[in-house]
């Protein structure tokens, strides 16, 4: 394909280039969290700001990671990944934010994907909706395996990816709020953990790509709590996904050179 980028040996969004980026990549949404995650690097470098997308390379244990922020959503997600890989890049962990919707995911509990739900528009550019959008069976085992070594409070299972957060949040206001509803509630019957954006698409282009993905989400709150009067505070900080995240790469980083 054309590469439009003004510098030819960058990647056209995240500009990038190959080498420099490590095998291992955290994946956060939002930008400002580049430099928090990069901080548990040892000898971390802004190496690009461009856009949505902003890295930082450093070491683990003496082996190059990486992070670099996606956005929101599915779309700019896949760029990323298609980007990071072309970059170098074969390993690859979201760490962000969610809802919980099953009544025993709370707020500050820390969401290990095992499987997404396509109910978004990315995924379908990669493979028919038949195909499950499912991570690297080694990638979640890393993960778990770190969530019990920081003894979190922690759930593994199916996550719902949806394209529009006020679809979720205010149905209820939307044309077709008649399928909304319908589908939100068939995934509360299939004990679907939580909603986000970002894990179906990543998970299906890290299948199409023939490269590794996972995803663990810190639980701002849950809104079926909420519904039924249930404790259910709000927040914000997501260390505990980070730290679990970079713990998981701690992990991986074992196993392969084993």
């Amino acid at each position: 394909m054309i590469n439009y980028s003004e510098n030819t040996e960058k990647l056209y969004h995240i500009q990038v280039a190959k080498g420099e980026v490590g095998r291992y990549v955290i994946l956060p949404g939002d930008p400002k969290r580049c430099k928090l995650i990069a901080q548990y690097f040892d000898h971390p470098v802004l190496i690009a700001d461009s856009r949505e997308f902003v890295t930082y390379t450093g070491t683990l244990d003496g082996v190059s990671v990486s992070v670099t922020s996606t956005g929101i959503g599915g779309p700019s997600a896949s760029i990323a990944v298609e980007e990071l890989t072309a970059a170098g890049a074969d390993t690859f962990i979201r760490i962000g934010t969610c809802g919980g919707m099953a009544l025993d995911v709370k707020s500050g509990d820390v969401v290990i994907a095992n499987g997404a739900i396509r109910m978004e528009g990315t995924s379908r550019e990669y493979a028919p909706i038949e195909f499950p959008a499912v991570p690297d069976f080694t990638v979640t085992t890393a993960l778990v395996s770190a969530a019990r070594q920081l003894n979190a409070a922690f759930h593994v299972g199916v996550v719902e990816c949806k394209d529009s957060f006020y679809g979720q949040h205010s149905p209820e206001t939307k044309p077709v709020s008649y399928e909304l509803l319908n589908k939100w509630n068939a995934w509360l019957a299939m004990g679907c953990k939580a909603s986000e954006m970002e894990s179906a698409a990543l998970f299906i282009v890290a299948n199409a790509l023939h490269v590794r993905a996972g995803s663990v989400m810190l639980v701002m709150a849950n809104q079926e709590r909420a519904k039924k009067g249930l404790e259910n505070p709000i927040v914000h900080d997501t260390d505990l996904a980070i730290r679990t995240a970079v713990e998981a790469l701690r992990n991986l980083i074992r196993l392969d050179q084993n």
